[in-house]
């Protein structure tokens, strides 16, 4: 039965069944289960990824579902990661979700972070995501960044390899930024990047791409 689910991606010759076991012994964190969460969390689920915590103590609301699309509308006034794992888990369950309803922050990130081989940055708030890269510095951690704004958005990987940090593309926080809830923005705009972000994931696990 697990033959049959994976078929189609352990077909490519890019992958095969070793890739599909590094998936399998893969843990993942997701920071955010809004929109970019929403859209990344499926499709690491269906790949097989052994192991995935979301992180998030937001509850949905009504304004949420024009781009958080794994919500129903019964689910509003809900715990996001509650209603998320329960979605991930019907879709496959031989995945671990682990749902940790807290926010980010200095004193749980360290205690976090280690456990897991990829952080997801799938927030749209910049001392969260400042937080997540110097987190990852400490540790050694590459993360997967992605941002929205209105119709278009940025991607990312960021302290892979050594490689350039969230710092050194933005050494200090612009102040004047805005969020999705005070810019606005395009349900399809966030799967895209959600998207885009999973596909990184998967890049970094297979080492392909």
């Amino acid at each position: 039965m697990e033959k049959m689910r994976y078929n189609r991606q352990t077909i490519l010759p890019e992958i095969g069944e070793m890739g599909q076991e590094k998936l399998l012994q893969s843990k993942v964190l997701i920071v955010g289960v809004g929109g970019l969460g929403s859209a990344i969390l499926p499709y690491l689920v269906g790949a097989g990824v052994g192991e995935i915590g979301i992180i998030d103590e937001d509850v949905i609301s009504i304004s949420n579902l024009q781009r958080q699309v794994i919500y129903k509308t019964e689910s509003v006034g809900k715990s996001k990661v509650l209603e998320a794992k329960s979605m991930a888990l019907s879709l496959n369950p031989n995945v671990k979700i682990n749902a940790i309803e807290e926010k980010l922050n200095s004193k749980n990130v360290l205690q976090l972070f280690p456990y897991y081989d990829i952080i997801i940055d799938a927030t749209d708030n910049l001392n969260t995501k400042y937080l997540i890269n110097d987190a990852c510095c400490v540790l050694n951690k590459p993360f997967v960044y992605g941002s929205v704004f209105r119709f278009e958005g940025q991607v990312s990987v960021f302290n892979y390899n050594n490689g350039p940090t969230y710092r050194c593309l933005f050494p200090e926080q612009d102040a004047q930024s805005l969020n999705c809830n005070d810019a606005g923005v395009l349900g399809i705009s966030v799967g895209i990047i959600g998207m885009l972000q999973a596909n990184e994931v998967l890049k970094i696990i297979l080492q392909i791409g």
